[in-house]
């Protein structure tokens, strides 16, 4: 059950507008935001209160590079309850060098349709 009112400060821009949000009926059009320096700022409230949504960065293990891991992130947001899952499944993924900052290391992680992919590019040890 959501609360009545919830506050919180926006991520959108530099500004940290400090917002409340309330009006919880079901729907986000029954939703009242307050605060907000704008719209960005308003939309971001909803989706917050409605449905939160986080990128997860992490590291999975490479064999055959010079560094032990290689660091990856989801290719976008995944639902704020389906984190463990994702980090269950990320630990227990191992690729091998060489591989590109862009490549897709799970295509669909945890059964939320979003790729994981590496944040950098890791040669093969020479």
């Amino acid at each position: 059950m959501m609360p009545d009112i919830q506050e919180l400060v926006c991520i959108v821009c530099p500004l940290g507008c400090r917002m409340t949000v309330s009006g919880f009926s079901g729907d986000a059009a029954s939703i009242a935001v307050e605060g907000n320096g704008c719209a960005r700022g308003a939309d971001y409230a909803v989706r917050e209160a409605t449905a939160p949504t986080r990128t997860v960065p992490s590291t999975v293990g490479i064999r055959g590079a010079a560094l032990p891991r290689l660091p990856v992130k989801t290719a976008r947001p995944v639902p704020k309850g389906a984190i463990m899952a994702c980090m269950r499944v990320i630990r227990g993924v191992s690729v091998d060098a060489p591989v590109a900052m862009g490549a897709v290391i799970v295509e669909d992680l945890a059964g939320t349709g979003v790729q994981l992919v590496a944040t950098r590019s890791m040669l093969a040890a020479e």
